[in-house]
């Protein structure tokens, strides 16, 4: 017994020098990312940055080394900083030879974000379904929840907790109809009153086909959408966007990201871009012009800029990151929301 204490004592003694030496030793010597603020300007068709220097000053730039007053660098993204060149009496009538109104502005631009935490995470058991149609300027939240199962979709009454058979038929029958196939792989949509309007949810059935579905008025509207046949996707983003032009983004299984556009349900490749959302996260930026797409992998923060009308490449630019951690275990992981032994 007591050789047994002993050996066990020594063994939660590695198990603290594994976590806690490494951690303290990356705490101390490896510094943050200092990659700078970088966005599309479609003033000068390149890319602008903000870097923080060492002596918390700011500097603005361009590619080619060009220093700005703020002043100046506002002027350099009038879609970005719309509301200041307003207030200031600054925003122009035209960017790009394009006339263009605050407005215009406004509903155009939105700022998009995926990290891998929000994938790799156990999966709800619930979801809740929104009436897309209901006559009244403010969403509301339901009075019940739904569930998927290996044949279908399942309405619970939260009040009773009891399930709504005639709602459940109702949607189960309409899937099926539309094609759908069970189970589900795949769900997405954003179950929050406090957004402009509702689109429900984007499913990815067993087969790799792609619905959406929504309720109006209390009815199911199950939409199938048409996908190539050489393309076969993995991951769906409802997005929700002002301009509703964007219904989701969507990756494949070569981790290439397309465009779920509205009217029509057209599937369009956004040129250029790779990103897999099971490991990298990332942030776009999107204005009337242009998308600047930042994707930070292990090795290099990658920025894509895209035109906003057709989704082809405008320019890329890379920011290599050389962080040299020292190896060790740890239990937490901002890749994840998983607690469990890991060395890394």
């Amino acid at each position: 017994m007591t050789r047994f204490a002993k050996l066990f004592f020594w063994f939660l003694v590695l198990v603290l020098l594994l976590w806690q030496l490494p951690w303290a030793v990356n705490y101390l010597l490896v510094q943050s990312r200092n990659t700078p603020f970088t966005l599309y300007s479609e003033v000068l068709d390149d890319f602008v940055m903000i870097r923080h220097t060492s002596d918390k000053e700011v500097e603005y730039r361009d590619r080619a080394g060009n220093e700005y007053t703020r002043r100046a660098f506002d002027s350099l993204l009038p879609l970005f900083y719309a509301r200041q060149l307003t207030a200031d009496g600054r925003f122009p009538d035209s960017v790009a030879g394009r006339p263009v109104t605050l407005r215009e502005a406004q509903i155009a631009s939105f700022i998009f974000r995926s990290a891998p935490k929000d994938l790799n995470r156990p999966a709800p058991g619930l979801h809740f379904l929104l009436e897309s149609m209901s006559g009244r300027v403010d969403l509301a939240m339901p009075s019940d929840a739904f569930r998927l199962t290996d044949r279908g979709i399942e309405f619970i009454d939260m009040a009773t907790n009891r399930i709504d058979t005639a709602k459940s038929g109702r949607f189960t029958r309409m899937l099926l109809r539309k094609g759908c196939r069970f189970p589900v792989r795949e769900l997405s949509g954003n179950p929050s009153a406090r957004k402009e309007y509702d689109e429900g949810y984007l499913l990815l059935d067993a087969d790799g086909g792609l619905f959406h579905l929504k309720m109006m008025q209390g009815r199911p509207y199950v939409r199938a959408v048409d996908v190539p046949g050489e393309l076969r996707l993995r991951h769906l983003f409802l997005t929700e966007f002002r301009s509703r032009r964007t219904l989701a983004f969507l990756t494949d299984e070569s981790h290439r990201l397309h465009v779920l556009t509205m009217p029509g349900y057209g599937i369009r490749r956004v040129e250029g871009v790779t990103f897999d959302p099971e490991r990298e996260s990332m942030t776009i930026v999107g204005t009337l012009f242009n998308w600047t797409v930042c994707v930070d992998g292990a090795s290099a923060e990658r920025y894509y800029a895209v035109s906003a009308d057709d989704f082809s490449l405008l320019d890329t630019l890379s920011y290599p990151l050389s962080e040299r951690r020292i190896p060790g275990l740890s239990f937490t992981s901002s890749s994840d929301r998983y607690v469990k032994p890991r060395f890394r």
